[in-house]
Order: C-alpha cells, then structure tokens, then sequence
C-alpha cells in the first residue's frame, strides 16, 4: 500500500516515514506544537507504528487500495485525539450580545448625539466622627469661663492667634474633602499642648484622625515659630523697654541695672534611642528614683515674666553652666557686648561673669553677703515663677511628651512663644492649674568666679544693701 509521506492532522505533524530507530515507545515527548520539523522520537514513534500496522491484520490484504484520506486517519488513530497531545488553543472570544427585536436604529443614533451623561460624584473616604465638642466650644454663646479654662486663654486672643497663623497654617479644599478651618487646626494644637492628653483622645475629642491631630500639632507649632516668635519673644532693644526693665527689678530687689533673670529647667522625655547617657538626669533619677531623661530649657525673663530670650533642646546630662556657654546668649553677651552695663541675674548654678550677677555660694557669709543674696533672690524668683506658670499652663511639660526628639525643640518654643501672648494680655490662670511647685537642682560650677570685675561690682552691692537698710527681717 502506498502510504504518504506525511499526514497533518489539527495543524501539527502526526508522522513522516523515516528510517526507524530503537526508541521506548511509552517515554516519548510530547512533540512540539505546529512544528515545521517533527521532532526525532516523534518521527521514530510514527514509522514504527506505521510499519507495525501495515503487518498487521488491521488493515486489509487487498492491493490496490487506495490511499487512506482524513476520515479514515480519524478512525485508525482515534487515540491522537487524547487531550495529553492537544494544544492548548486560546479561549474562544465571547460572542456579542445580539440586539433586542425592537430596538430602533435611529434612537441610538439619536442618543449618540448626546452628550456623555455626568459621572458620578467620587465617595469621600473619611471615617465619620463626632465633632460635637468642637462645635459646641466654637459656638459664640459657649461661656467665657469654660473656653478659658479649656484653652487656657480667653476667646479674644484665640482669635488674635488665628488671625496671626490664618495665611500660614489655611488649606485648600480639594476634590476628596474639605479643608480643616484655621480655628480647628489651632485649637488642637493650644488644646494639645494645654493638656497634655494623648493623640487618640485629642482626635475623639475634635473628631479627627489620630496622625491629622499629630500632624496639626507639628504644624501649628512651627507657624508660630516662624510667625509670631519675632514678634512676641525677642530681646528689647529698644531704649524705653530697657530702662522700664532697670526700674522694676530695681524695686523688687533694690540691685540696680538688672534687665532679666535667668533660669534653666528641664523637660522629661522618653528615653531616645541614640546618645542615651547624654539624656539621662542624674539629678533627677537620685530626686525621684526613677530613670530619668530630660531636655534642657533655659530663659531669660523680663519683670513681667515674659521670655525675652530662650535657649532649648541641649541634653539633660548637661550641667546649667554648659548649657549657659552653648547659648546664643552667651556669645552676644560675651563677645557683641550687648549686655554693657546691664545685669542678668541667675541662682547658683551659673558662674560670675561680666554680665551675669550670681549670689555667694560660699560658707561662712557676712552680714552684707547674706543681705544681697537675699535681694538677688527677689529678683532670680521672678524668673523661677515664669518657669513654674509656663509649665502650669502647658500640661504636655510636666509628663513625658510623645513628640520625637527632633520635633521637641520647636514644640517647646511654641508653649514658651504662646505663654508671653497670655502674659502679655493679662491671661490669668485658673485654680485647676494652680498649685504646681517646681524642682530644679542645682549644682555649684567648678569654675565660678571668672569676671573680677563683676566680684569687685558684687562687693559693693552688697555694702550699699547693708547700709541702706534693704535687709530683710531674716537676718535682724
């Protein structure tokens, strides 16, 4: 019988006649699909069988007979139409929706003439919260008295500070939302720092996300920073401020060309995780025994107790003299001259400079020396009590702050930027934050006496004192 030399069968090669080799018949591989060439064992595979076939009695001994077409090929080898030798064909496409019966040709074109219906407005992703507080305390009727002890401030210089960080702090509304007002974004951050509460009841409070709340607080801080801390804590430089400052702590203390009284305290924070000794307080830790870690904030202040000059962030391990010599102060002061013939006057802990007046810290004093350190301490208390009311109206001072310690520094010259506001306009502060009695220790310099004119100055301060009868009752 005369066979074909090849037989395509589902666009692949079944067999091609080729001289045969011993292959195992049962671990051949599958052949390539739509190969121009059929692979060797595939070639092997089909002549063997082909052979073994036309030997065999399935075919018919007749000659003549005549070439075997498709459908007799899908008889003998039914067994090619297993799915292990099937291609993977790509699945069929979809057929199209056909056209309702009734449809009118010329409506659709009528409808394409339109214009593309609105879409849909986009849904806000944004968790409702209760914002009924807020909008309670916002109200123009809501009491003075309650607005006041909650922000520790009147409404009237509220707003002042709004209007101020109105242009620096506003938003845009944007597609997805409408933009937090100015007045919302202050009084999370004044009700932040007044309390000290945690994120997560500042956001249940105002009805805003926790890390909205963070990052308002962040914001505001540093708009007042950039805004209002030029203007509202800056040293005087004007003459009539000066002298007014010379009159007031004269008659406190009766030592004459005193403009400010400095102090240093210290802010607790949670153990950072770089330069850990540099933050631990030894002081404090021996004071409490606790562990201790703190920041240092040092001040200047006027009679008014209004900061006139701040230096903050140094670590707590720092002693008030290191502090002191890192300050700005200390540079203008001992290398500007801005402080000619004026006095600052500090406890203990600072050295005897050409411009900072301190008390004797010696034993064995005299009767002079006991009677100026008792009048230089009228005058240090003024500095101590601006202190001890900017941490009773800032309640995030007295605990451990949840602010990173890169974010601090600027967190605490807002409280201190927004305390001269209220000392200013006259903000008193209530029975609730009354009460609070600030500790501070301090240690002796090693090197205290550094000026001798300033020992030669002190000397007679306190003979003019003794003999001019400004001695208190302590020591008659």
């Amino acid at each position: 019988m005369e066979l074909p030399s090849y037989v395509v069968r589902r666009n692949r090669v079944l067999f091609r006649p080729i001289q045969p080799k011993s292959h195992n018949l049962y671990k051949s591989p599958k052949p390539p699909f739509f190969s121009q060439t059929p692979s060797p064992t595939h070639r092997t595979f089909s002549s063997s069988f082909l052979r073994m076939l036309t030997n065999s009695t399935f075919l018919p001994a007749t000659t003549g007979v005549a070439p075997l077409d498709d459908a007799d090929f899908s008889l003998y080898f039914s067994f090619l139409q297993d799915d292990s030798f099937l291609p993977e064909m790509p699945p069929a496409k979809r057929a199209r929706r056909a056209a309702p019966e009734d449809s009118d040709p010329r409506s659709e074109s009528d409808d394409s003439s339109k214009a593309p219906p609105a879409p849909p407005p986009r849904r806000l992703w944004v968790k409702e919260r209760s914002r009924a507080w807020w909008d309670q305390c916002n109200r123009p009727d809501f009491p003075e008295s309650e607005f006041r002890a909650a922000f520790r401030m009147s409404r009237g210089t509220f707003d002042m500070i709004c209007e101020e960080l109105g242009a620096a702090v506003a938003k845009e509304d944007t597609m997805l939302r409408a933009a937090i007002p100015v007045c919302q974004r202050v009084a999370v951050c004044i009700w932040r720092l007044a309390t000290g509460e945690p994120l997560r009841l500042v956001s249940k409070r105002f009805g805003l996300g926790i890390s909205t709340c963070h990052k308002l607080v962040l914001e505001v801080c540093a708009a007042i920073k950039s805004v209002l801390m030029p203007k509202f804590l800056r040293w005087p430089d004007d003459p009539t401020a000066l002298a007014d400052a010379r009159r007031k702590f004269e008659l406190v203390s009766g030592i004459p060309n005193i403009v400010g009284a400095m102090y240093t305290t210290h802010i607790p924070i949670i153990a950072p995780k770089e330069n850990v000794a540099s933050y631990f307080n030894r002081r404090h830790t021996e004071r409490n025994q606790k562990t201790s870690y703190s920041i240092s904030v040092q001040g200047v202040v006027n009679p008014d107790g209004v900061f006139t000059d701040v230096c903050i962030g140094w670590p707590g391990s720092m002693s008030d003299e290191q502090v002191l010599e890192k300050s700005a102060l200390y540079q203008l002061a001992s290398q500007c001259g801005i402080l000619k013939d004026d006095w600052i006057v500090g406890g203990v802990s600072y050295p005897l400079l050409d411009w900072a007046m301190v008390p004797y810290s010696q034993r064995n004093l005299t009767w002079a020396q006991h009677a100026f350190n008792e009048r230089i301490g009228e005058a240090q208390r003024v500095g101590k009590e601006a202190f001890a009311r900017l941490k009773m109206r800032w309640g995030c001072l007295q605990k451990r702050t949840e602010v990173k310690l890169q974010d601090l520094p600027v967190v605490l010259g807002a409280c201190c930027v927004l305390h001269n506001i209220c000392e200013m306009r006259g903000e008193e502060l209530g029975r609730e934050e009354m009460g609070y009695e600030l500790f501070d220790d301090e240690m002796t310099p090693e090197n205290g006496l550094r000026s001798l004119t300033a020992m030669n100055a002190r000397e007679n301060m306190a003979r003019n004192l003794l003999h001019s009868g400004l001695i208190g009752t302590g020591f008659v």
